[in-house]
């Protein structure tokens, strides 16, 4: 698993400068969760997400949800309590709370594993960030995952493992991989087609780049 937050500069940063990061945690699998807060920045759980971050020791700012997950409703000032028979689901909820917060780059914990409708919910929620200037990394024990948008990510020779590009959005056009055991170059990848599954870093610098669309990058957690 990615620790502290200067490995996600890498991801949520156009620049060396460190961004202010809001942190969600919600009910899916987490493992252990280890990350190093800043002043700035913001954690919120979602419903059951609450008992992991006790789990990991974590004490967060705020805690959102219907709290069906969970069973009750934790007896604390810093909570939203929404009604269950809602349209949004309770990390929706987080994010929104982050977002009012004036955040724009977010790294959600729980969002993965699980039930497979959730897990879908929350990579449409990588899409709906990207198409409003805003950055995101889901992270489990096994992988992480983020969404470009004619933008692109860089990468170390000290990367290893898997990683996998898919099109969020119907076409992304002008798709460069670069420093992977399999390179495109000026590539078109659709939502219908896994054209980008499974590369490999092989110890150089990788690029990962697009033009026009947006590509949701699948990278897999690797124990030195």
């Amino acid at each position: 698993m990615l620790k502290g937050k200067r490995q996600y500069a890498i991801i949520l940063s156009k620049g060396d400068d460190l961004v202010n990061i809001c942190y969600i945690i919600s009910a899916g699998e987490t493992g252990k969760i280890a990350f190093k807060k800043d002043d700035s920045d913001v954690i919120i759980c979602a419903d059951a997400g609450y008992k992991k971050a006790l789990e990991s020791g974590i004490v967060p700012d705020l805690v959102v949800g219907d709290f069906d997950s969970l069973g009750k409703i934790p007896q604390l000032g810093n909570i939203e309590v929404h009604p269950a028979e809602k349209d949004e689901t309770d990390t929706f909820l987080a994010l929104t709370c982050g977002i009012e917060r004036g955040y724009k780059n977010f790294v959600i914990y729980g969002a993965l594993g699980g039930r497979l409708d959730h897990t879908f919910a929350n990579i449409q929620l990588l899409k709906y960030l990207a198409e409003r200037n805003m950055e995101c990394t889901l992270v489990s024990p096994k992988e992480t995952v983020t969404v470009l948008r004619n933008s692109s990510l860089t990468f170390s020779e000290s990367e290893k493992g898997i990683v996998s590009v898919f099109s969020l959005s119907e076409r992304s056009s002008g798709v460069f991989e670069e420093g992977l055991k399999y390179c495109l170059e000026n590539a078109v990848l659709t939502s219908s087609f896994p054209l980008g599954v499974s590369n490999e870093f092989i110890g150089k610098k990788a690029r990962i780049s697009v033009n026009d669309g947006i590509l949701m990058v699948v990278r897999e957690c690797t124990k030195d």
